[in-house]
């Protein structure tokens, strides 16, 4: 028979992690515009998807086992990730603005589709050369994990982890339902302006004094 104060401490801890996973994972940013994106798109949505949550599960698992101590050890570590992380959005930003500018590439299914590397190559960039990525899910979620002693930490990191495939499966999978909004280039035009600012906002952000 169960012992119900067990099931409690499971069940507490997984609905943190779920809860503080959820609230760091959905934010606008560059990794879920280019989900977004691509999702709108068609264009290789399940290795996208499978990608992002990875990486995440990969993250909070390192977080959770105590690798955030070593990171915070050795702040070169995340200086370096910081500048590369900002080159790289400005490039990115770069990139949006000139889709927004060629009405005739923003059309689905026409000019500018990704290549299967390509795509996967920028979810991995926008996702392990995003400074705040190793800030929120390694430091912060490995520190609230800490709250649920050593056996409850991994459940916490459980629902963390079902955050985020949650997230990403929606957001990946549901932005088809939007395709008939940005059937018209206008939309395409609209979207991926809206994707360079926040690429360049979140790149000044990244290099700003903290």
């Amino acid at each position: 028979m169960a012992d119900p104060y067990l099931s409690g401490v499971i069940i507490s801890a997984v609905v943190a992690g779920f809860l503080s996973g959820a609230a760091l994972i959905i934010a606008i940013g560059a990794q879920n515009a280019f989900v977004l994106r691509q999702g709108i798109r068609r264009e290789h949505v399940l290795p996208i998807v499978v990608v992002c949550a990875a990486s995440d599960a990969v993250l909070i698992a390192l977080g959770v086992a105590g690798i955030g101590t070593l990171v915070t050890a050795a702040p070169v570590v995340l200086e370096i990730v910081r500048w590369i992380g900002a080159a790289f959005l400005v490039g990115y930003a770069i990139f949006a603005a000139r889709r927004a500018i060629r009405p005739a590439a923003l059309v689905v299914g026409k000019g500018d589709a990704m290549s299967l590397v390509a795509a996967v190559g920028t979810a991995v960039a926008l996702t392990w050369l995003n400074p705040h990525v190793y800030l929120d899910t390694v430091l912060l979620l490995g520190s609230l994990s800490t709250a649920h002693g050593s056996s409850g930490r991994w459940w916490f990191a459980a629902g963390a982890i079902v955050a985020s495939v949650a997230w990403f499966t929606a957001l990946g999978f549901g932005a088809r339902l939007l395709r008939g909004l940005f059937a018209k280039p206008m939309a395409w035009r609209i979207l991926d302006l809206s994707i360079a600012v926040v690429m360049l906002i979140l790149a000044v952000m990244l290099v700003l004094p903290h």
